[in-house]
């Protein structure tokens, strides 16, 4: 019977740790995430027209934020790059599951396509309408009165009552009402209208609420008929470039002129550019797919803005600073609305 000797027991020992330590770099789940340079998607793949193809050259694209859980092999990969960053898992997700997180996040871009319709057909002049639908649910504060009622992923469609078209009036109409005071909330949840009456509660900043974080939840129809399919890309932050891709199939107008245009931002039904996060990232992404100019949310900055801003600098103010370092070919564009972006494309 063969045997191995003490020291060939060590070799194997050691072997044995050793492929362990190269599979746990590689392999081992850390709690943090990194996030760093997505992709820079056509949008002509994305939003279907029947009737109006764009069949112009260039393109616009709609760019994002790789978010991966850490492994120590990409956490140090992320110390040593600057434009990749270590995240917590509460400061990606805001302690919510992954599942919420997901879904949080998949209604944030239905709510950035909605109002991207809602404004290139209103600036095309074409049959557009938007309907308020109430105020959907992003998070229920644990102490809140509503707990276990409302829950993430509900629209709430009346407050003892009454239906207002803007989140603004829901929230007028809440801090106008007594600490303590018995409310019913009327919502849908999963498609079914549903209600619950609490108590509520006082808010820090001293007025009344229901403890719930929200943000407005709208239907638009259109026509000429439009869809618009982001796969798996989530968040608001395509309103933007989502708006630009549908006036220009609605128009039939050639603003890019061959040109490969990325960009960023939010969009309101006032066609108001609005400011996101990675912003740093995702011009790495638009210079790698080839683009040559990148529209960036402006917002005039501030001593307080400025304290509170992502490394302490507006969106265009990042976005130019990464651009000079690692794209100088690359002209970044402010803007604070979508009229600004179409008079850039018409005079340049």
């Amino acid at each position: 019977m063969w045997k191995l000797t003490r020291h060939q027991w060590w070799q194997v020992i050691g072997t044995a740790i050793a492929a362990l330590a190269v599979l746990a770099f590689f392999f081992l789940p850390l709690p943090r995430y990194i996030e760093g340079p997505g992709e820079a998607d056509n949008l002509k793949t994305f939003v279907k027209m029947p009737g109006h193809p764009d069949r112009h050259s260039g393109k616009y694209m709609i760019t994002s934020v790789a978010l991966a859980q850490a492994r120590p092999a990409t956490y140090l990969y992320a110390k040593l790059n600057s434009y990749y960053s270590v995240e917590s898992i509460d400061a990606v997700t805001g302690g919510a599951s992954n599942a919420t997180y997901d879904k949080v996040q998949d209604f944030y871009m239905q709510s950035a396509i909605n109002e991207s319709i809602y404004t290139a057909y209103k600036a095309a002049h074409k049959s557009v309408t938007r309907r308020y639908l109430g105020i959907y649910v992003l998070s229920v504060d644990d102490k809140s009165p509503f707990a276990g009622k409302l829950r993430v992923g509900d629209t709430v469609t009346k407050v003892n009552g009454r239906h207002f078209n803007s989140m603004v009036g829901y929230q007028h109409y809440i801090q106008q009402q007594k600490v303590g005071a018995k409310t019913t909330i009327t919502y849908q949840h999963n498609g079914k209208t549903q209600s619950a009456t609490a108590k509520l509660m006082q808010l820090p900043t001293k007025k009344a609420g229901i403890g719930i974080t929200l943000t407005d939840n709208v239907k638009v129809q259109a026509k000429p008929k439009v869809s618009v399919d982001a796969g798996d890309i989530g968040g608001p932050s395509g309103g933007l470039m989502f708006s630009l891709q549908i006036y220009t199939q609605v128009t039939g107008q050639n603003l890019r002129h061959g040109k490969k245009i990325a960009g960023t931002g939010t969009i309101d039904a006032n066609g108001d550019v609005g400011e996101i996060g990675g912003i740093d990232k995702k011009i790495i992404a638009a210079k790698r797919a080839g683009a040559t100019v990148f529209f960036a949310p402006y917002v005039k900055p501030t001593k307080l803005l400025l304290k509170y801003e992502e490394q302490h600098q507006t969106n265009y103010q990042l976005a130019k600073a990464t651009a000079k370092k690692y794209a100088p070919n690359m002209k970044v564009v402010p803007v604070e609305s979508f009229d600004d972006a179409v008079h850039y494309l018409k005079t340049h």
